[in-house]
């Protein structure tokens, strides 16, 4: 996606994102080595606990998903599990010495709909917060001892891309903090790093607290908050912060407590107002309908995930090509697009996608050209495009449990193009950048014309 009306400006504005669909809260920037965050947390069922992370639903909670989500700078979600009831907000913010893509802020509330019950295990709630750096970079830590009402700074660390980061914490409550460093080359198996931790300190010591230690040059932290339910906390992640006109105090102040609360009751009430401008339906539906209809475009949008890999390819029977175990790889490629389904199919699916963009259009025009473009890049001199989309280890793992030749993609199998129907929306055969990225892509140019 060279071209300039995906540059700059734009490109700038879609660099962090929820872009990890397939944990139920992650975030991650729109390049192939990202500094990664996420979010785990302990659940109770059956008298047993239980690790959350990745959707998956066997977890059988009881609800999870987007209620708001603009996708861009904004998402508001709530995960129900069992009688613990998490709410998860993301904003972006970009401000005066912000580095590039600016900063992001998380906010977390823990509550529970069975005050009532005796039961210890229900009354505290374990949170894991971590970033992870898949370039490798090191992560460094604030400080052996964290003590957040003296110093909100948790994890600090620097990049090419964004310079130089912090990430804060901050809370009214007294939170109880743990953590634990990792090195490793990969993060597809970050549930397993904290299981095996937590499960050695069990062993140990009884407690299924983190082991306050880390390995050397870690690229992975993980930061436990436990605190007794009811609790909030904010984390700040703030970028560019060794330039002198970096203002790091005030950012940092600006993306936690009252000041990043208002700013998400504005995103909420902005995201109500652009729905109805949208789509219109007010004097149509129910207000009970209205919900579900906000709840679709915000799952559509905060459904979004960007992924860097290979895809593996079969080499068909007569060809003179030879690969390993008759599986070729495509070039390296980067795909920003709408997923199916979050805990079955959270990578792209060309067939779907056209069915996206329908809704995607109306909500963002911009977002939708984009992740056309992205995919339209996977288009090799024959005009295919390969169907499924498995790029990178994350995404790779959630198909583990598949055979090999359910991976690999067919040069002979295809899907209808179903990305024409987009095309054919009447807003967007006005849009010039749209015809200029299908002229620039798109080989099989005649048939555009004829459906234009």
């Amino acid at each position: 996606m060279d071209l300039p009306q995906f540059q700059g400006e734009h490109r700038e504005s879609l660099y962090w994102g929820t872009y990890r669909p397939h944990v139920y809260f992650g975030i991650r920037a729109r390049t192939p080595r990202s500094l990664v965050a996420g979010l785990m947390w302990i659940g109770v069922k059956d008298g047993m606990y239980h690790m959350r992370h990745v959707c998956q639903d066997s977890d059988e909670l009881n609800t999870y998903g987007w209620t708001q989500h603009n996708g861009r700078d904004f998402g508001h979600q709530v995960l129900v599990d069992q009688g613990l009831k998490l709410t998860t907000s993301f904003l972006k913010s970009k401000s005066e010495g912000s580095g590039y893509g600016g900063d992001w802020a998380v906010h977390i509330d823990v509550q529970t709909d069975k005050p009532e019950l005796d039961n210890e295990m229900l009354r505290h709630g374990h949170l894991f917060f971590y970033l992870a750096d898949e370039s490798g970079h090191v992560l460094s830590l604030a400080g052996d001892n964290l003590d957040t009402d003296k110093n909100s700074l948790l994890a600090s660390g620097s990049r090419s891309d964004i310079g130089d980061w912090q990430l804060h914490l901050k809370s009214k409550e007294v939170l109880e903090l743990h953590y634990s460093g990792f090195r490793t080359p990969h993060i597809h198996n970050l549930s397993d790093l904290v299981q095996h931790n937590l499960g050695a300190q069990v062993r140990k010591f009884g407690q299924m607290l983190l082991s306050d230690s880390s390995e050397d040059s870690p690229n992975i932290l993980v930061f436990q908050i436990s605190e007794r339910i009811p609790f909030k906390a904010d984390i700040a992640f703030v970028s560019g912060t060794k330039v002198k006109t970096s203002k790091v105090k005030e950012r940092v102040s600006r993306l936690t407590g009252a000041s990043l609360t208002s700013l998400l009751q504005d995103k909420q009430t902005e995201f109500d107002v652009k729905f109805e401008r949208c789509f219109n339906v007010a004097d149509k539906l129910e207000p009970d309908s209205t919900i579900v209809g906000k709840a679709a475009i915000a799952n559509m949008l905060g459904g979004i995930g960007y992924f860097y890999g290979q895809s593996k390819i079969s080499i068909p029977e007569n060809s003179s090509l030879r690969g390993h175990d008759n599986f070729i790889s495509y070039w390296p490629a980067e795909l920003y697009t709408a997923v199916p389904s979050r805990p079955f199919f959270p990578r792209g699916f060309l067939w779907d996608e056209g069915f996206h963009q329908l809704l995607i259009w109306r909500w963002d025009v911009h977002i939708c050209l984009d992740i056309i473009g992205h995919w339209l890049d996977l288009m090799n001199i024959d005009g295919w495009i390969p169907r499924e989309q498995i790029l990178g280890s994350e995404a790779l793992s959630k198909c583990s449990k598949l055979p090999e030749e359910v991976v690999a993609q067919y040069p002979s199998n295809g899907n209808p193009p179903t990305l024409y129907l987009v095309i054919r929306g009447k807003a967007i055969i006005c849009n010039h950048i749209f015809l200029t990225v299908l002229y620039k892509f798109c080989t099989l140019r005649s048939c555009v014309i004829d459906l234009l």
